[in-house]
């Protein structure tokens, strides 16, 4: 078929689409097909940034004023501290920047289009002009374009008109110009049917471009957690503030200089806030984001990373999640005869097996019109023998198309019948594509002046529309007898965990005008199978550890169903199995009643997995739910965490989804699941550290100006240990590997404090011991060395970066000791306790630092009065309290 390019006359083959080269020269000359973004914000912009808080702000004005009254280098020193920190900040988002822009990168849409006679899968925005793209029921449609092909195609352009109802799409003649009854928009879904379409604009002269506004990729809005840790941190600088005004009031009414009292309570305010919080927040999450895409879980919403720690039950799809998805035909059912099909995957060696004996199912007709019917009634392609048959948009050393297609041309292929051979044959007048509520797949064929329609679908849907079946080559009436012969066989197959089809025929006089999937004559049974993934069966059982209930939602039989799910221990003794019929039957508070013991759902539709997730939500579960098909979107946007089929889903699911499983694995979410487990840990952990240690800092000056001792910390004192501690360390602790154990716990519930399980204690507590200790070792120091306050100092300093630094060791588990948890298991951990300490010995000994940071150098008993003060709590917690 060609198409008229109406732009400039050109004509395109349909077919064979455009070149590589073509399509080359016209993304140079027209762009690329997308909408104009918001301007990135570049490297220099996210530096200077991190100047922008009102904190530096007043640190760099008391460096000015340092500066003015002679301090030299305090002021260089402070400056010096402030750009630090800075570039620390600008290191931490700028390497989220860049997590978040590959994010978005993997998550662009893509489309099929056909280059050179081959279709192909290209990233939608390197569409061009010209292009020829295919499309099927739950597509976006990546570009505005006319309908050049296709069969009952309509598209839901709600996203444009507000109109919920789907518009039906006429063929583009080529004539006229194109109109919106045969134009697809860019943004919009394809709802049903499949076709064909010619791109005629791209980018910003789509209609979607005119009006703006597209490409919801992945949200990059602050999550909950952040939202809450915003609103701590305003709660902890009005905190802070107000103590540090009280310190440095307190230190001018005992006579100290008002100029290093002000320095002092700046300098405090900023090592007490911890201004790094939010910064480390978003860091681990786009860091576990990452981790996650690793094990192949792209995450869409940073939301979904806090929920995931809080799911308690898991509904998975069966077919590609839970089983290989690699159909095998094994079985074959005619009426009084079973067939075994040998061979196993997508290899053609294999043989029809027909009471022991190897047939040829040319010589048996109705054996012959089943494998017929099943490879006509079909829309995908395997490697042909015949290499003269060339199907556009399938190379012929590819299989493509459905598992469950493919392994009927497999078995075709098997009998020596091939599609490529069939098509020369029948003639294709009409398709009636499989939709989930008449469970059922059809195509109208014709040939010598005969009609035929060949049918294949659900058992017994496909039953329900036969009046009559092949027997020794004629049609006979279908009997109650034999109807039930047919449905102990389908049960049998199903038990064996087999999934089952029924192939039908209707042959027909041209003229007739009746081509309903009515009046069918029944040809067998298909028995086939598709293997449980050997990793899933683990991944069940750690779900179970962990209190995640695993459920399978499948349109499979009930029979099939729970052979699969009690092979793969979802079905236990207690759990129950319902059918999609037994859901209609049931109003939603009955649903409700039961569903806590169901474990799996049989022969259901995608509407019902949206009251599947309603009930379970209802009482209480925090939900994750799979989905493929366009049908499952509500589902999937209702769930608390939505879970989109990377390589099955559709772009409709994708787009409403929370997270994108890139190879379609159930034990994908349960490592998705982990992570998000491990990353809500690791942010309590650097929250308990950071808080604990600001609240050391805090006490330290506060207790020190209340008992009226001399100040224990200089202003650049201060600033250092905030250098020193608080930034590698507690970035190092987001990168912890996760406890063993983590998947042993019950889940956390959705509505839980950042500070359960006494964490706020755990941090008061220590705090409170950190600066007491502080002023312990300062105040021993000052009087057992005569009262040499630079040395007193310098030990006080020692002291608090030393207790932090031990105490970063304890937050690494709020359950086990780090002799348990092995010192070495996070190396970045190591390094960063090692850099500060180096920092710290640096500052101490080396002459000129000496200068600068007011310290001198410590002996071994002043060491030994360092480690004491600092050290010991975190033995006796190590080995004492959290000792279990």
């Amino acid at each position: 078929m060609r198409v008229v390019n109406i732009n400039t006359g050109e004509r395109i083959d349909s077919d064979y689409g455009l070149t590589q080269r073509e399509a080359k020269k016209r993304l140079e000359k027209h762009g690329y097909n997308e909408l104009i973004r918001r301007e990135k914000m570049s490297p220099f912009k996210i530096f200077l940034s991190q100047f922008g808080d009102f904190m530096t702000w007043v640190l760099m004005a008391a460096t000015a004023i340092s500066g003015f009254m002679g301090e030299k280098a305090d002021a260089v020193t402070i400056l010096i501290i402030i750009v630090l920190n800075a570039v620390l900040g600008f290191i931490q988002e700028y390497k989220t920047e860049r997590s978040l822009e590959a994010l978005k990168e993997l998550a662009a849409p893509t489309a099929k289009v056909i280059r050179d006679g081959k279709l192909i899968t290209i990233k939608a925005r390197e569409l061009v002009i010209g292009d020829i793209i295919e499309l099927e029921a739950g597509d976006r449609i990546p570009a505005d374009c006319v309908l050049i092909k296709g069969d009952d195609v309509n598209a839901d352009e709600s996203i444009l008109t507000g109109e919920s109802i789907p518009v039906e799409k006429k063929i583009f003649k080529g004539i006229e110009f194109p109109s919106g009854e045969n134009m697809l928009y860019m943004g919009c879904s394809i709802v049903r049917g499949r076709g064909r379409a010619r791109v005629i604009a791209v980018g910003m002269n789509t209609e979607m471009g005119k009006i703006a506004g597209m490409l919801q990729n992945i949200e990059t809005g602050r999550t909950p957690l952040q939202n809450k840790l915003d609103k701590l941190g305003e709660i902890l600088v009005y905190g802070c503030i107000i103590i540090c005004g009280i310190v440095t009031v307190t230190g001018i009414i005992r006579g100290e200089d008002a100029y290093k009292m002000f320095l002092i309570g700046v300098s405090l305010a900023v090592a007490a806030i911890p201004e790094g919080l939010p910064a480390i927040v978003t860091v681990s999450l786009a860091l576990g984001v990452q981790r996650m895409m690793k094990r192949n879980a792209l995450v869409r919403k940073l939301p979904a990373v806090e929920t995931l720690g809080c799911t308690n039950v898991i509904c998975s799809d069966k077919t590609g999640t839970l089983t290989q998805n690699k159909m095998t035909v094994k079985k074959i059912y005619i009426v009084d005869r079973n067939c075994d099909v040998t061979g196993d995957g997508y290899s053609t060696k294999g043989d029809i097996i027909c009471n022991g004996s190897r047939v040829n199912v040319r010589n048996i007709k109705e054996l012959r019109m089943l494998i017929e019917a099943s490879v006509i009634c079909n829309n995908s392609s395997i490697p042909e023998e015949d290499r003269k048959v060339v199907f556009i948009g399938n190379s012929n050393s590819q299989y493509s198309g459905d598992p469950t297609e493919i392994s009927l041309l497999i078995m075709g292929a098997k009998s020596g019948i091939y599609r490529g051979e069939l098509l020369r044959k029948y003639r294709v007048i009409k398709e009636n594509p499989f939709d989930s509520e008449r469970k059922m797949m059809s195509v109208l064929c014709g040939y010598d002046r005969r009609r035929y329609l060949f049918v294949k679908g659900a058992p017994e849907r496909v039953l329900n529309k036969c009046k009559s079946y092949l027997e020794n080559g004629e049609e006979t009436s279908l009997s109650s007898s034999i109807r039930q012969k047919i449905t102990y066989a389908n049960n049998r197959m199903a038990e064996s965990a087999l999934r089952v089809l029924a192939v039908a025929y209707k042959e027909m006089d041209s003229s007739n005008v009746n081509t309903g999937e009515d009046d069918l004559v029944f040809l067998g049974l298909v028995g086939m199978i598709d293997p449980p993934r050997e990793e899933v069966r683990d991944s069940v059982i750690e779900c179970r550890l962990a209190g995640i209930i695993p459920v399978m939602i499948t349109g499979d039989h009930k029979l099939t169903a729970r052979a699969i799910a009690s092979e793969l221990k979802i079905l236990d003794k207690d759990g129950m199995v319902i059918t999609g019929e037994e859901l209609d039957r049931m109003n939603d508070s009955m649903l409700e009643k039961i569903i806590d013991r169901a474990r799996v759902f049989a022969r259901v539709n995608p509407s019902h997995k949206y009251r599947i997730v309603r009930a379970l939500k209802k009482n209480g579960m925090v939900v994750a739910m799979t989905g493929d098909g366009v049908n499952d979107a509500p589902a999937i946007k209702e769930a608390d965490i939505g879970i989109a089929m990377g390589i099955s889903g559709t772009d409709v699911t994708k787009e409403v989804s929370s997270m994108i499983l890139l190879d379609d694995n159930f034990a994908t979410i349960v490592s998705a699941v982990r992570e998000g487990r491990v990353i809500y840990d690791n942010i309590r952990k650097f929250l308990r550290y950071l808080l604990s240690c600001n609240i050391g800092e805090v006490l330290t000056m506060f207790i020190s100006s209340f008992l009226s001792l001399p100040i224990p910390l200089l202003p650049i004192q201060i600033l250092l240990v905030n250098l020193a501690t608080d930034g590698l360390p507690a970035m190092a602790l987001s990168l912890e590997p996760g406890e063993k154990d983590v998947m042993s716990r019950r889940p956390r519930r959705k509505d839980e404090s950042i500070f359960s399980d006494g964490l706020r204690a755990k941090i008061i507590l220590r705090g409170s011991l950190i600066g007491l200790c502080t002023i312990a070792a300062f105040s021993m120091t000052l009087v057992y060395f005569e009262g040499n306050l630079r040395l007193s100092r310098t030990v006080a300093l020692a002291t608090l970066v030393m207790s932090q630094l031990f105490h970063v060791f304890e937050c690494r588990s709020e359950r086990h000791s780090v002799f348990k948890i092995g010192f070495f298991t996070n190396i970045y951990l190591v390094a960063a306790v090692l850099s500060s300490m180096i920092l710290l010995i640096t500052i101490i000994y080396i002459p000129w630092l000496q200068s600068i940071f007011y310290t001198q150098g410590l002996n071994l008993l002043q060491w030994g009065i360092v480690l004491a003060f600092s050290g010991t709590i975190s033995l006796i917690s190590s080995l004492i309290w959290y000792s279990k």
